[in-house]
């Protein structure tokens, strides 16, 4: 199962994802009836879009991490008559009945190593003619900050799957899917230097490296890296994605 995450901070932390979720649905055509798949809804922030934009419509909200379903649960507490929230591997058949209608998700494939199986167990579970609009960390993602990883520890990571163009097309249609649209967008987060900048490292971007250090040593190591940086800036590069179930 993917790894476990600290929902409470990556809850009130200042996110570029909210922009990112925005122009994700935004991409998204909706009547307002259907069933939607939240692909790696996490705390449920573009679900409660999502949500908005099907007032006669259900939500399949699926994360691997049982923690970022319970701070779902508590955001959506009036809503969940709406909401079916499953936990799952996305690269593992779904666990859930029917099919969907289309499929969303943000900033949640880059986390997965095999994008081949993600898109065969998503695709297994849309109906045909369902759209799949995603967004994620794509080819290039964080570069600058992994450079400040490598030199702090000597070590280069290999905890995402940064994605390029090219190869999601080919794994799409190897999927089944056609009307297949893949482009990369830069799109760099400013931070503030110090806690807000080393808080946003240590939950969203080092959080794997941190989970197999010792406890004493993860604040030194956050704020080594905060210090390798030029700017206080996570260089982002989304992967966009848009294609439909053949």
């Amino acid at each position: 199962m993917p790894r476990e995450w600290d929902a409470t901070t990556y809850d009130s932390l200042p996110l570029p994802h909210l922009g990112w979720g925005r122009r994700t649905l935004g991409r998204l055509p909706l009547r307002g009836d259907e069933r939607v798949l939240d692909a790696g809804c996490g705390t449920g922030r573009d679900t409660e879009g999502l949500l908005d934009r099907l007032p006669d419509g259900r939500v399949v909200a699926v994360d691997g991490s049982a923690h970022m379903l319970d701070r779902l649960r508590e955001r959506l507490a009036g809503r969940l008559d709406r909401v079916e929230v499953v936990l799952a591997d996305l690269t593992e058949p779904l666990p859930f009945d029917g099919r969907v209608d289309a499929v969303f998700s943000v900033a949640a494939f880059h986390w997965i190593k095999d994008h081949s199986a993600l898109f065969a167990a998503l695709a297994e579970r849309m109906r045909p003619g369902a759209r799949l609009v995603s967004d994620c960390g794509g080819r290039g993602n964080i570069a600058a900050v992994n450079a400040a990883v490598a030199d702090v520890t000597g070590t280069s990571s290999d905890t995402w799957e940064f994605a390029g163009e090219e190869d999601t097309r080919e794994r799409l249609a190897a999927a089944g899917f056609t009307d297949i649209d893949v482009r990369l967008r830069p799109d760099p987060a400013v931070f503030e230097r110090g806690e807000q900048l080393e808080a946003f490292l240590a939950t969203l971007i080092l959080g794997p490296r941190l989970d197999t250090m010792a406890e004493d040593d993860r604040e030194p190591f956050v704020r080594a890296v905060a210090e390798r940086l030029a700017e206080p800036v996570a260089d982002y590069v989304r992967l966009e994605i848009s294609a439909v179930r053949g």
